[in-house]
């Protein structure tokens, strides 16, 4: 599954450059939840965070994972309740009304990922949904390693569970059963894919 990323054209970093100095910049800590204002957006320039809301039962429901260049906020979504949480500290730029029409390929990429991230969660087995999350994953966070592609974002079980619609207790067997068929290693409480261009097997 590929999606197709639009570089910034030269246009947008000229204005980027250009309004950089009225562009002001935020920082905040790993688990804190961005302020919701409805006439600015964010630019990630580091970190990663996700978009979440939950039901009446408490229940999380993870929305979208967005790091590096990505475009967040509230005015994106008209999902209610609807929080961001960073999943590490954040380092992101502030984008105001007047200037949202300078980011159109970050607003494309935004529906990109999050179409792509919908098909996903469609996916049956929930092996195959889970491995091409994993796979999702390591597009946005990886980076190349000897054994294959590191995903730098740390994420606990119970968060891929509630992405996926599926208990914690299956997403660590499938797991388990992924390391066996050496489609995948764990180092550092991180997942390192092995495997991410041939046939999912496990069943």
């Amino acid at each position: 599954m590929s999606s197709i990323i639009f570089p910034p054209d030269s246009a947008t970093l000229a204005n980027k450059s250009t309004f950089s100095e009225r562009l002001s910049q935020r920082l905040f800590t790993r688990r804190e939840v961005l302020d919701p204002v409805n006439d600015v957006l964010w630019l990630i320039d580091r970190g990663a965070v996700r978009t979440l809301t939950w039901g009446e039962d408490g229940t999380f429901i993870t929305l979208g994972y967005w790091g590096a260049g990505d475009l967040i906020g509230y005015p994106l979504s008209k999902v209610n309740p609807y929080q961001i949480e960073c999943l590490t500290s954040v380092e992101v730029s502030t984008i105001p009304a007047p200037l949202w029409h300078q980011y159109i390929n970050a607003f494309v990429a935004h529906i990109q990922n999050s179409e792509e991230l919908l098909n996903i969660l469609n996916l049956k087995p929930i092996s195959l949904r889970l491995w091409e999350f994993l796979v999702w994953l390591s597009k946005k966070f990886g980076r190349d390693v000897e054994q294959g592609c590191l995903i730098e974002l740390y994420i606990t079980h119970q968060e891929i569970a509630e992405v996926l619609s599926t208990t914690r207790v299956t997403i660590t067997r499938l797991l388990q059963e992924f390391e066996t068929a050496e489609m995948l290693l764990r180092y550092q409480r991180r997942i390192i894919l092995c495997l991410p261009n041939k046939q999912l097997r496990i069943k």
